[in-house]
């Protein structure tokens, strides 16, 4: 290997994917690889829970702050809901996640942390765990209400 994954990442992914595709596996940096294939999954998991807090802070808001609402609220919603079920459809093995208590305990605290900060309400007059089911989350017709 001429370029080292420490130095510079995408150097070292180019030359990689060149020995792949020559056929070369005896020079791959087989524990880097792995690490990468890791990274690409756990992305795709940030990606949901970024989405799923962005949608919760947003019904948070429109429960919370009903004389505030707007189409720019709602455009968000759905426009977040939209692309959560498209990832979900895309990939599905992250439908896993919402079956999973730590995931959704991380969406909902960075949701109830972006609503306080975004209505000026602490934290504290949020609920402490999402009170919505996840299939309601996802129904482009369904609005909390206040």
């Amino acid at each position: 290997m001429s370029v080292r994954y420490e130095t510079d990442v995408v150097a070292w992914a180019n030359e990689q994917a060149r020995l792949i595709r020559a056929g070369r596996f005896d020079l791959l940096d087989l524990e880097h690889i792995a690490e990468e294939i890791e990274d690409v999954g756990k992305s795709e998991q940030r990606e949901l829970a970024n989405r799923m807090a962005v949608l919760l802070a947003h019904l948070l808001k429109w429960q919370f702050q009903p004389e505030r609402r707007g189409s720019s609220w709602e455009i968000t919603i759905r426009e977040q809901r939209k692309a959560i079920l498209r990832r979900l459809k895309n990939t599905p093995s992250l439908k896993a996640s919402l079956n999973d208590n730590d995931w959704w305990a991380d969406a909902w605290g960075d949701a109830r942390t972006a609503a306080s900060n975004e209505t000026g309400l602490g934290a504290d007059a949020f609920p402490e765990n999402c009170p919505w089911a996840s299939d309601e989350l996802l129904d482009q017709d369904w609005f909390p209400k206040p």
